[in-house]
């Protein structure tokens, strides 16, 4: 059957390994907890209670569209539209077109810097690849208005980051929640993940220091990798009641 996303793709690539989803992670629990429609997020109580376990739902169904066939594709994107719509005849009110696209910016741009700061740097091509697979996410979404090619996707969203973020109650909120599912130490470590992949015009909304003290273990950690002791790191400092979810992040046949 036809992929949804050819085989040798660079997203495959970048979705099939657990260590990037987990700073592409790391950047949507940043930017979710900006946002100016996070209250959509509040809306069903899920993500104050879980907000690992919501970050991992978005994930997944990402991931889940990227590996499958294209009518399972079809089928995974059409059951998230439709749990959205179900929330929005809940609450009464119209989820703004500018959040969906909020979050189809992130994983696009986070995808492609979480391969780049864990890997190297991608090709105009691949960057385009990249966005043309998640425009046509979000076209299936009934999304209008996206961007056609990198350079337009890049303008598009500096603008959705100027206009839509904010540092407000919410996000003060979510982020105790984070410290709370997490622990401390993990809770630091998602902080200082968060001030190497976020983009320049997010970090003054969360911090004054900008720069990551752990900046020069992601050398060391490349050398873990390479000798395959990142996998005993991983468990060192990743939640066990996350573990299963973790792994299943992994997937060899790109």
């Amino acid at each position: 059957m036809e992929p949804f996303v050819h085989h040798n793709s660079i997203v495959r690539k970048i979705w099939g390994n657990s260590d990037t989803i987990l700073v592409v992670f790391a950047g949507a629990a940043a930017e979710f907890a900006l946002n100016k429609a996070v209250d959509w997020l509040y809306f069903t109580g899920k993500l104050p209670k879980d907000p690992l376990g919501r970050l991992f739902s978005t994930v997944n169904y990402a991931k889940a569209i990227v590996f499958a066939d294209k009518a399972e594709a079809v089928n995974a994107i059409d059951t998230i539209t439709a749990i959205h719509k179900n929330v929005e005849n809940k609450r009464g009110s119209t989820i703004p077109d500018w959040a969906y696209k909020d979050v189809l910016y992130m994983l696009i741009d986070y995808s492609i810097r979480a391969y780049e700061l864990l890997e190297e740097p991608l090709k105009n091509r691949d960057k385009e690849e990249v966005l043309s697979i998640f425009r046509d996410v979000g076209l299936r979404m009934g999304l209008e208005d996206l961007p056609k090619d990198y350079c337009a996707f890049e303008k598009a969203r500096e603008q959705h980051l100027k206009d839509n973020l904010l540092n407000s109650n919410f996000t003060k909120d979510l982020y105790q929640q984070y410290n709370k599912h997490l622990g401390r130490m993990r809770y630091l470590l998602l902080i200082e993940t968060q001030r190497l992949v976020l983009p320049k015009a997010i970090k003054p909304l969360l911090w004054k220091r900008h720069y990551s003290f752990i900046s020069p273990a992601i050398y060391l950690y490349k050398g873990l990798r390479t000798i395959k002791l990142d996998g005993l790191l991983k468990a060192i400092i990743l939640p066990k009641a996350y573990k299963a979810d973790i792994e299943r992040l992994n997937y060899s046949k790109y």
